[in-house]
């Protein structure tokens, strides 16, 4: 088991939730609303980058901490500043129902 120092958990992230809306055509529109404002701690795992259509996207994988939630939902995403993090998988590190730990992807152009 690892323990967690809350005073680690420094970076003020924005949980948002998807929501989706008819386009009138029979799809539907996705966009991000905010849900809250957490506390969470940071870490990159790993990068990896490949070609797609010309260009070179790098995708940074990492792992975020947090206080437990019971909402937190496979598709949320955590923003921070213009960082977006897609909450990939998640998990009660220890199971005592005080921290979970969110496998999460980032982006980068």
């Amino acid at each position: 088991m690892r323990v967690i120092d809350p005073g680690a958990l420094a970076a003020r992230l924005v949980l948002e939730r998807p929501e989706e809306t008819p386009d009138g055509q029979g799809g539907v529109e996705r966009s991000f609303a905010a849900l809250a404002t957490v506390w969470g701690r940071i870490e990159p795992v790993s990068a990896r980058a490949a070609e797609v259509a010309g260009t070179l996207p790098v995708t940074v994988t990492h792992r975020i901490w947090l206080r437990h939630r019971a909402d937190l939902a496979g598709g949320m995403r955590f923003r921070k500043g213009a960082r977006i993090f897609t909450v990939l998988t998640f998990r009660d590190p220890d199971e005592t129902g005080r921290y979970l730990v969110c496998d999460c992807e980032e982006a980068k152009p």
